[in-house]
């Protein structure tokens, strides 16, 4: 029964990811870099049009940058310990320990699930996103029983 038990302890501390977003954002970046690379080095230079190395250079690091910023989409994610919820959103990463959660809402047509915390602020946790449908309900529900879970543990200690 303790396997059974350590099982489940795993997988409901599994890390929270988006779906959806996470394969667009990849793809994306992936044909940015593409089209910008094609551009920049078969787009004429000299004559009429004035390009030159230096701005098809230009143009290539622009391309990267927004892939880049576009890979912070697929590294979003949300990390349960028995501690507490490592949240790292696409600019901001942030620790909560269970007892500052007050409620997780995942609904209203928030575009990502929501806690509301004990300092009356509120943060969005965007690895679950309703784009993804059942499964980010079905997360929203583990990530729901988590905080429940550990704060009934954190009462009786």
């Amino acid at each position: 029964m303790t396997a059974q038990m350590t099982e489940h302890s795993e997988a409901a501390y599994a890390t929270f990811r988006p779906r959806r977003s996470r394969i667009v954002s990849i793809v994306a970046a992936i044909a940015i870099v593409v089209v910008f690379a094609i551009v920049a080095f078969t787009i004429p230079h000299g004559g009429v049009t004035g390009w030159n190395t230096p701005d098809s250079a230009a143009l290539l690091v622009f391309g990267v940058a927004v892939a880049a910023f576009l890979l912070r989409f697929a590294l979003v994610r949300a990390t349960p310990s028995p501690q507490g919820l490592h949240v790292r959103n696409l600019i901001v990463s942030r620790d909560i320990e269970w007892a500052e959660i007050v409620n997780v809402q995942f609904g209203g047509g928030a575009p990502w699930l929501v806690l509301e915390l004990s300092d009356t602020e509120t943060l969005a946790v965007m690895a679950v996103q309703r784009s993804d449908g059942a499964s980010a309900t079905a997360e929203a529900r583990r990530l729901a029983a988590l905080v429940e879970a550990n704060n009934r543990r954190g009462d009786n200690d």
